[in-house]
């Protein structure tokens, strides 16, 4: 596990690596980044499908999050490993199935987190974040604002679990 006395990362997973995943990405990095915990806080995405692998996100992903002021541009698609779980403290599943996946490549050991992002949400009426590909505009929206309302989560979860990391 990576973390040491001044570094902390998460790796957010869905299935394609360019929906979900990166839109947690890239609203995570940014409230790292405004809450000045840049040098201390390592963000990351994949998937457990290859599907798109070095693809961009999916432009219906980009063109939302740029209306909410985030810059996916730089982001590109990659296949989650198991090497991952020797990098990340926080290993966050966007839907159970990718949950499932995350277990079984799990090596014995790890003392990392590996959960539901939705866990760190506000809200309980959703427990994953559902997968817009296939769907709708609506479905990008949907998936942003419940991405935005957990990344706040997991960012106070962080600041009160790892104050000695932060600084704070």
């Amino acid at each position: 596990m990576a973390t040491t006395a001044a570094k902390l990362s998460v790796l957010f997973v869905c299935l394609g690596n360019i929906c979900r995943s990166p839109t947690a990405h890239g609203v995570f990095a940014k409230l790292v980044e405004q809450a000045g915990y840049s040098d201390l806080i390592q963000v990351d995405s994949a998937g457990t499908g290859d599907w798109h692998l070095n693809h961009a996100p999916d432009r219906r992903t980009a063109q939302v999050a740029a209306t909410k002021g985030y810059d996916l541009s730089e982001l590109r698609a990659r296949l989650v490993t198991s090497a991952d779980f020797n990098q990340f403290d926080y290993i966050i599943a966007m839907d159970n199935a990718n949950l499932e996946d995350l277990r079984a490549m799990q090596p014995q050991g790890y003392q990392g987190y590996l959960g539901l992002f939705l866990d760190f949400s506000e809200q309980s009426a959703v427990q994953e974040v559902p997968d817009p590909y296939y769907g709708g505009e609506d479905g990008f929206e949907l998936v942003f604002g419940l991405v935005e309302d957990a990344a706040n989560g997991l960012l106070r979860h962080m600041q009160s679990s790892h104050l000695q990391v932060l600084g704070s």
